[in-house]
């Protein structure tokens, strides 16, 4: 099998998220502190693995009040439950090939789910310092209430401040071998 171990060079990647706010407008965020790796199996690209750690603390959606609020008990309850972890069980498709699906398990606060993420495959090519990197970008929608993100106020003139559906978006860049380089 030949296997190739791919770690995620977060300096050059997001993961990204967006939600409807007073059920128009979309509200968008992103974690700044996360890791991940990828295990690449290039004989059978639907047998490669994914993982990946997010810091629930390192939310940022440019308001520092609202950040506040989302890695309390309300939300994501930070304190007691500090990382969202992601790991894949099984690739559909070809990982380097353009278009695939990863499939895993996702744990936020305790509760996990299968999620699917739809993926795209972006590329493959050399950095100024001879590191291989590869580039992917993927795409799901969770429901907030799936994992226990519940909280929410009714609006006066109708609806919710909150959507239920998240939209995650991430971008990867990734370099091969155990660590990224400048």
């Amino acid at each position: 099998m030949a296997t190739e171990r791919w770690t995620i060079d977060t300096s050059h990647s997001s993961v990204d998220f967006v939600i409807r706010h007073m059920v128009v407008s979309k509200t968008r965020g992103t974690f700044t502190d996360w890791s991940g790796s990828i295990e690449l199996d290039k004989e059978e690209p639907s047998k490669s693995t994914v993982t990946a750690k997010i810091v629930v603390a390192s939310i940022d959606t440019r308001d520092k009040k609202r950040d506040g609020h989302l890695v309390s008990g309300d939300f994501f309850a930070a304190e007691q439950h500090p990382t969202m972890d992601f790991t894949s069980t099984r690739i559909e498709g070809n990982a380097t090939a353009d278009a695939f699906k990863i499939i895993g398990n996702l744990t936020i606060k305790g509760k996990t789910h299968e999620i699917t993420l739809d993926g795209d495959y972006n590329g493959l090519n050399q950095d100024p310092w001879g590191n291989t990197r590869i580039h992917y970008s993927a795409k799901t929608t969770i429901k907030r209430g799936d994992f226990d993100l519940g909280w929410n106020q009714i609006l006066e003139a109708g609806g919710v401040l909150i959507g239920e559906n998240v939209t995650i978006e991430i971008e990867i860049e990734a370099v091969k071998g155990t660590a990224p380089a400048a």
